[in-house]
């Protein structure tokens, strides 16, 4: 779908779920900025496509901070919605993300923190008083001083694969926010590349999975 300049890859949709990519720099959900957001262009998307009178409604189920990209899953009935968050929950909803970070990573690793967001600043710092996170991560590639790794996000918490890295010196390439080295205009190297769920009616395992950009840096992989 396009919706004026935002291009919107659909890569799976039935009656109860929609799988899309995120664009990056989109935010998912609106918020005091006013700029477009993927919730309310996918609404108004099934709108005109089905010709639905009144709103559509169409529930969030998981997030990707705004300059992320990757791929996502939205309910399309209250009850998938429930049923996906339960997932959520229980921990059998996978989600995989592919990272460039700065440096040379162990070959894999897991790191567990206490993360803890600062409301004010939008900011995230390990800190005791914070929310236990945890991933493992696998490194696929080393080029150039920099690493590309793969990542198995136990825990969703706000920008924690950022911080988690950049706290062991392993800043994500781009990243304007963890990264003091980053340049202005540089597109955060961050992708969910992957993602696995039951279907919330049929009960199917789904698997999902997109490519790595063709775009510096993750070109150099």
């Amino acid at each position: 779908m396009e919706d004026g300049k935002v291009m919107i890859k659909i890569i799976y949709e039935d009656n109860h779920l929609l799988v899309v990519e995120k664009p990056c720099n989109v935010l998912v959900q609106a918020d005091d900025t006013k700029d477009l957001d993927l919730l309310t262009l996918l609404k108004d998307d099934l709108k005109k496509r089905y010709n639905k009178p009144g709103n559509v409604y169409l529930g969030l189920v998981h997030r990707l901070d705004r300059p992320v990209g990757g791929i996502m899953v939205f309910a399309k009935t209250s009850k998938c919605a429930s049923r996906l968050n339960d997932q959520v929950r229980t921990h059998q909803f996978k989600k995989i993300y592919h990272a460039v970070v700065c440096g040379k990573t162990n070959e894999n690793g897991i790191m567990q923190d206490k993360l803890l967001k600062n409301e004010k600043t939008n900011m995230v710092m390990v800190d005791s008083r914070g929310k236990d996170s945890s991933l493992k991560y696998e490194t696929q590639r080393y080029k150039d001083g920099l690493s590309l790794v793969k990542i198995y996000l136990e825990t969703g918490r706000s920008h924690q694969i950022r911080v988690q890295f950049s706290s062991r010196n392993y800043p994500l390439w781009g990243d304007q926010r963890y990264n003091s080295s980053a340049k202005v205009g540089e597109q955060i190297a961050l992708l969910a590349s992957e993602l696995s769920f039951l279907h919330p009616i049929t009960k199917e395992e789904m698997n999902f999975k997109i490519n790595i950009p063709n775009s510096y840096p993750w070109n150099l992989f």
